[in-house]
């Protein structure tokens, strides 16, 4: 099940809409322009309610390529989960389909223009797809976490594993699972290990074409994420 998983990850990132050399594919309302991407303007918050701002930079995963509505992705239904707990935040979603580390690097000078105080960090399926060194997929996400904290230093960072397609063998699998953790403990993040746990090959977890998760299957990915995201709001949440 989960070699299979892993090929529809794969897939999924490599299907029409999300070629990985499209740095500006589609996504959902919040995410970026390329053409404003100068580091004058970023997302804009989805409502202005009191709270930390969460910023979900990341693939066609977090851009919820396929659904019928925003509201249907992960990062709205993270919203949900985190009005029910009564903890303020504004989640904002910056994915863009195609996305890589080296793309995100690109854009993140954009992303801070506004702020941020939690960065969900999803992205490295697309180099996985590429057969990119897992060495510069490192160094991209260590760039992208140490220019947040550059900009905003209170910002939390919360990092979202990705695997690499079993077809490109065992010790490239092995050296790009191992990226994640290794970057979550030398930069001091929290780490969700494999967004796409419970999701990939089911089934009735996904879109008609198998391969992009359905509304049901962004829930699920949205609980996967929730026990690591929501300490992080509670430590952020004003006290009483």
């Amino acid at each position: 099940m989960r070699v299979r998983s892993l090929v529809l990850v794969m897939a999924l990132l490599a299907a029409p809409g999300c070629d990985p050399a499209d740095d500006a594919g589609a996504s959902t309302e919040a995410a970026s322009r390329p053409e404003e991407s100068n580091g004058e303007r970023a997302p804009a918050s989805p409502r202005p309610a009191a709270g930390p701002r969460v910023v979900f930079m990341g693939t066609s995963l977090t851009a919820g390529f396929g659904l019928l509505s925003p509201e249907d992705s992960y990062t709205a239904r993270l919203q949900e989960l985190a009005d029910s707990a009564g903890l303020p935040a504004r989640m904002v979603n910056a994915g863009v389909s195609g996305e890589t580390s080296a793309g995100g690097l690109r854009r993140i000078p954009w992303v801070l223009g506004d702020t941020v105080d939690v960065l969900v960090l999803e992205l490295g399926a697309n180099d996985g797809l590429r057969g990119l060194d897992p060495d510069a997929l490192a160094a991209n996400l260590e760039a992208i976490i140490d220019s947040t904290r550059t900009r905003w230093p209170n910002a939390q960072i919360v990092l979202v594993g990705m695997e690499a397609p079993p077809n490109l063998g065992t010790r490239y699998a092995q050296a790009f699972r191992d990226v994640f953790p290794r970057v979550a403990r030398s930069r001091s993040a929290a780490l969700v290990p494999f967004l796409l746990e419970g999701v990939g090959g089911v089934d009735e977890l996904n879109q008609d074409d198998g391969i992009h998760p359905t509304a049901e299957g962004h829930a699920r990915m949205a609980r996967t994420v929730w026990p690591v995201l929501e300490p992080v709001l509670r430590e952020l949440a004003p006290q009483p």
